[in-house]
């Protein structure tokens, strides 16, 4: 009879012991080498879709391209992400994190390394256009891997009072990579070729894929929380308010991305400045939306606040944005004050990812969070691909001017975006 009294009709016998085991396995900080994977993926990858862009002006020598050319190769590595982060969040539901993690990670580099080797100016060949841009555009499929799969892992291992705080920590390391693509990158180029620049990623990307081999495995327990989490509620794509959020963060993504691919031209072109400025305001923009997005993700974990932080972060990001462009208006702008209003605008349009990211996570379900951060992120490098293309455009029609006011714009229209719907 006591035997009937202590079981748990709820568990099979068996589970505490796989409990047990399981956590003996994994210790109990075990939490924190998952988010370390997920900061070393996406910081490898950022390097990637943020640090090639970074050599625009040695890229468009050394490829001999003209800005439209350049805009088209810079947008399909964009669209390569775009148009495979659903496929890949959907995998990363059915099959776990460490499977898409481990298989997109190791095809990337394996074809950054293909890239080195085949798709690289020489002195005897140039490639064409439309290699270089194949080529990225491949890099982008591959890529899309990492933010679905990265994300489900760290929304798996930590509770509500810590997602918010360790998904911002993860959204460093898009800042922390491209930072570091903005730092090394465009020198290396300049120094030893692209060879150098696309070997580089490789090994990084390679590097990543064996933390995630070695650490990365399923959560040995989901809380009660976790689990009601991922059967309550719509799908993500019958969730209305999974497609506010999503179309709110594309669009902030939109100026966030003309800083990425085409503040180096901008500041070589406009404000004459060189490489090595051009390389530490683009670092700037990445170390300060670093601390930024921890600091977003800690406060907003506090205070239970992130819709009314994300319409801060717009309202803060479209009026960076004119006061570029008014600078840019007035002929007499002083060049100095330009990369510093660059830097100014790059971060505020780059704080709230993390934020906005755990809020996507908890509307969509446990269960679905790979599925949703890929549709995010489908947005977002739609951007990637669109932004480069339309950018050279602009530049034919409005000039630098009317570049900045289709950021300012565009951040704008995310803020009503982010209300709650009724």
């Amino acid at each position: 009879m006591s035997a009937i009294v202590t079981r748990n009709d709820c568990q099979p016998p068996t589970a505490d012991l796989a409990t047990t085991s399981a956590r003996r396995a994994f210790g109990p900080n075990h939490r924190w080498k998952v988010l370390g994977i997920g900061v070393a993926a996406n910081a490898g990858f950022s390097a990637t879709f943020s640090g090639i862009p970074a050599t625009a002006v040695v890229m468009r020598q050394g490829y001999h391209l003209d800005n439209a050319s350049l805009g088209l190769a810079l947008g399909l590595l964009g669209l390569g992400v775009a148009l495979s982060e659903l496929p890949w969040g959907v995998l990363t539901d059915r099959w776990g994190d460490r499977r898409v993690l481990l298989t997109g990670l190791g095809a990337t580099a394996a074809w950054l390394f293909i890239m080195a080797v085949l798709v690289v100016p020489t002195k005897a060949v140039i490639p064409g256009i439309t290699l270089l841009s194949a080529s990225l555009l491949v890099a982008g499929l591959l890529g899309g891997s990492v933010n679905g799969s990265s994300g489900r892992a760290i929304m798996g291992w930590f509770g509500e009072g810590e997602r918010g705080f360790a998904m911002s920590i993860r959204q460093t390391a898009v800042p922390l990579g491209g930072g570091l693509g903005a730092i090394v990158l465009p020198s290396l180029a300049l120094a030893l070729g692209f060879t150098a620049v696309f070997g580089l990623l490789a090994a990084v990307s390679a590097v990543s894929a064996y933390f995630a081999w070695r650490w990365l495995h399923e959560p040995p327990v989901e809380s009660a929380g976790h689990a009601a989490a991922a059967t309550s509620g719509p799908a993500p794509l019958r969730n209305i308010e999974v497609w506010r959020i999503s179309t709110a963060i594309g669009l902030l993504c939109f100026p966030q991305v003309a800083v990425l691919t085409f503040a180096s031209v901008f500041l070589h072109d406009f404000a004459g400045v060189g490489t090595w400025v051009t390389s530490a305001t683009l670092a700037a923009v990445q170390t300060g939306a670093m601390v930024m997005r921890v600091w977003s993700g800690r406060f907003t974990d506090r205070h239970r606040n992130r819709r009314p932080f994300l319409k801060f972060c717009s309202a803060l990001s479209a009026s960076a944005f004119l006061v570029l462009w008014l600078l840019v208006v007035g002929a007499a702008a002083v060049p100095p004050l330009l990369p510093l209003m660059i830097v100014i605008a790059g971060i505020s349009v780059s704080a709230w990812h993390g934020v906005a990211y755990t809020e996507l996570a908890t509307l969509a379900g446990a269960g679905h969070v790979g599925t949703a951060l890929s549709l995010a992120n489908s947005f977002v490098f739609i951007g990637f691909c669109l932004v480069p293309i339309a950018i050279p455009w602009l530049l034919v029609a409005f000039a630098w001017p009317g570049v900045w006011l289709a950021a300012a714009v565009c951040a704008a229209l995310a803020f009503p975006i982010f209300l709650r719907a009724a």
